[in-house]
């Protein structure tokens, strides 16, 4: 291997997340000893995505809401509101009634995950566990700092506690109360583990000003969701199979073997959650569709703002967002996105729905879907429009978290756009506004030439502005850049499994 041929594999290994090996054995050795100490047992990415090979006693007597270590072998897609284990991934088709449209949108429900009722406990797993058994992260002596719009700092300091190291969230001062709230609970000292940076959704580069702050201290790790690749491979690994598991029970269930998963749309955020529609499009050749906030256009117009779609941040386009594989953008207002969460959650707006004639099922499952994921719906309902879709072409997404999250903002709007009270005649508005003809004309199906503009758009960040090295930013143009990541959660379970072993050798 050349010397710059080094550098680039450093680069991955250190700043992005894709160590194929032991970094530093002093390091590991350390970590061996903590886990040892607090009974720590790591799953392997593979027990991630099909935790059906595993014992459930594995969890023993463990709260499923509590900081107990068991609960690692909950961080997947197969638990119920009690932390149960399902044999299919929970989930909800949504129809006609409700979308406007013939074909079947189905959406795993991400407040199924336990302790933070989001999926990005997924992620958080997918970012922490390399570095801790390749002896990059030290829980002895780091701190995990965990940047985000909300739901991932939660799932990093959620991660960090059941592995026995200080998670720090970083976050905008704007998000939900009740992502706050939640992490003064967890956090071992608040005062200091929780860090707000100014703005909102679309203040993405003032969280990674204060990621680079932190990192000129030793003591400070980095979990850059955006750029740790970790997050794009176990979105890879255990959401697309678990959409595409959810999908053929879906079939079995309804005799509807002659459906396809035609396409599958995710709000961006990080980019990590949207790698399951490559799975999804190597073995269906699904499309997949990016969606974002109208008024922060950034993938669709290059554009800027502000929003509230809560969990996506923009104005930047993520290090692990394959955008060059990727079907079509979608952008959704925040208008749409949050009057609707008020119609779903108030019981004047759930009574009109039953008058249209949604199912009993359909609206007890409205309640988990927070912001981001009624966006993913939205864009399905227009791409599915511009696509000219039909009723064998089943669309999948993510509801990421549920309403839970957000009686605050919840309380916002009513008062800003309803007079504090949402009545029939509000609901009979809303629909016809927000569901009765969604719109087409900010859904783009893309050309090579919006990829490509798309794509460039990130050197700003990644390359002035982050110092990622030119022709690794370059390389993940092309396919094989991605093709080759695959390879990676297969040599992390072979680390996880010898950690583990050395865990129990003591």
């Amino acid at each position: 291997m050349s010397a710059h041929e080094n550098d680039l594999h450093d680069a991955l290994r250190n700043q992005f997340g894709l160590a194929d090996g032991v970094v530093d054995a002093e390091v590991l050795a350390k970590s061996v000893v903590r886990c040892r100490e607090r009974g720590i047992v790591l799953p392997t990415f593979e027990q991630v995505a099909r935790p059906h090979a595993v014992p459930v006693g594995r969890m023993g007597d463990a709260d499923p809401q509590g900081p107990d270590p068991r609960n690692l072998w909950r961080v997947h897609w197969y638990n119920d509101l009690a932390g149960n284990r399902v044999d299919v991934p929970e989930h909800v088709v949504l129809t006609r009634e409700l979308t406007g449209i013939d074909s079947p949108i189905l959406v795993l429900l991400g407040n199924r995950f336990p302790m933070i009722t989001s999926h990005k406990l997924l992620a958080a797993f997918g970012c922490l566990a390399p570095r801790l058994v390749s002896g990059q992260f030290d829980p002895t002596r780091h701190r995990a700092i965990w940047p985000s719009t909300g739901n991932y700092a939660r799932g990093g300091v959620a991660v960090s506690r059941l592995m026995a190291c200080r998670g720090v969230a970083i976050l905008p001062t704007g998000m939900s109360q009740e992502r706050f709230d939640w992490l003064d609970r967890w956090c071992e000292d608040p005062a200091q583990d929780v860090i707000r940076t100014v703005g909102t959704e679309s203040n993405v580069k003032e969280i990674y000003d204060e990621c680079n702050r932190l990192a000129a201290d030793p003591g400070n790790f980095i979990f850059n969701q955006f750029a740790e690749f970790g997050n794009h491979l176990v979105h890879y690994q255990a959401t697309g199979p678990a959409l595409e598991h959810a999908f053929e029970a879906w079939q079995a269930a309804t005799g509807r073997e002659d459906t396809r998963i035609a396409l599958m749309t995710s709000a961006t955020g990080s980019a990590g959650t949207i790698a399951a529609g490559e799975y999804l499009k190597e073995r269906h050749g699904t499309k997949v569709l990016a969606a974002e906030a109208l008024e922060c256009p950034t993938l669709l117009e290059n554009g800027f703002g502000e929003h509230n779609i809560q969990g996506i941040g923009d104005k930047h386009v993520p290090l692990i967002h394959n955008i060059m594989n990727h079907d079509l953008v979608a952008a959704i207002s925040d208008r749409a996105t949050d009057h609707l969460e008020v119609m779903f959650n108030e019981p004047e707006g759930l009574a009109h729905l039953a008058e249209k004639g949604v199912p009993e099922h359909i609206l007890a499952a409205l309640p988990a879907f927070g912001f981001s994921s009624i966006c993913n719906v939205l864009a399905a309902i227009s791409a599915a429009k511009v696509l000219g879709l039909g009723e064998d072409d089943v669309i999948v997404t993510v509801a990421t978290d549920g309403s839970e999250l957000y009686p605050s903002e919840r309380a916002k709007v009513l008062q800003r756009d309803f007079g504090g009270e949402f009545t029939r005649l509000d609901a009979a508005e809303v629909w016809g506004e927000h569901l009765a003809d969604v719109p087409t004309d900010h859904t783009l199906e893309m050309t090579q030439r919006d990829r490509n503009r798309i794509f460039n758009l990130g050197y700003y960040t990644w390359v002035e502005q982050q110092g990622t090295p030119f022709e690794l930013f370059e390389r993940r143009r092309g396919q094989e850049f991605w093709r080759e990541l695959r390879s990676y959660p297969s040599l992390w379970d072979e680390m996880i499994t010898e950690f583990n072993a050395r865990v129990a050798a003591g």
